[in-house]
């Protein structure tokens, strides 16, 4: 099942940088905020693979950008790069390209996508945020209605702890 994530607002954070490169995963974010916001995941013959509320996140987040002056642009990947955490070598060869002409990247889904993204752009110039937070693992119940829209009914959340980089140098001897 997917991770149950919610918005983080980054823009105070990323606002000092003059160009940022929002990067999508599509799966869990997307859910999540179907979810949250009881709304179809998918609604085949209307947005195809695109869930309105995801969709709807993204571009708040790139107009609030623009109004702070900041040159931006999404980093969308394609069918074979759905999910950060699977993406193709090429999508990731791609990403680094792309991010190394913005200062600042946000990272809309979970904490492994984080890290994923902040591993592969250790080499250029660029800060890496997290734009959400994991707030444990989604057990949903998928709904079909005509004409093949698929939400999910949120059955229960079971919660995690994220213990990042910072708390296992704390452990480490």
């Amino acid at each position: 099942m997917p991770i149950y994530l919610k918005d983080v607002d980054v823009i105070p954070k990323v606002a000092k940088f003059q160009s940022v490169l929002i990067v999508l995963c599509r799966f869990c974010p997307a859910a999540s905020l179907a979810v949250r916001n009881d709304k179809p995941y998918i609604e085949f013959f209307r947005r195809l693979l695109k869930t309105e509320p995801y969709e709807e996140l993204i571009d708040n987040m790139q107009s609030r950008l623009k109004k702070e002056g900041l040159k931006t642009s999404i980093f969308k990947g394609n069918l074979l790069n759905y999910l950060i955490c699977l993406w193709t070598s090429g999508g990731r060869k791609k990403l680094i390209k792309h991010a190394s002409q913005f200062e600042a990247v946000v990272v809309m889904g979970c904490e492994s996508a984080y890290e994923s993204v902040q591993e592969l752009l250790k080499s250029t110039n660029c800060q890496v945020f997290q734009g959400m937070e994991s707030e444990g693992v989604l057990n949903a119940i998928p709904k079909v209605h005509l004409p093949f829209n698929v939400s999910l009914e949120k059955f229960k959340v079971t919660p995690m702890i994220y213990q990042g980089k910072q708390s296992e140098k704390e452990v480490s001897p």
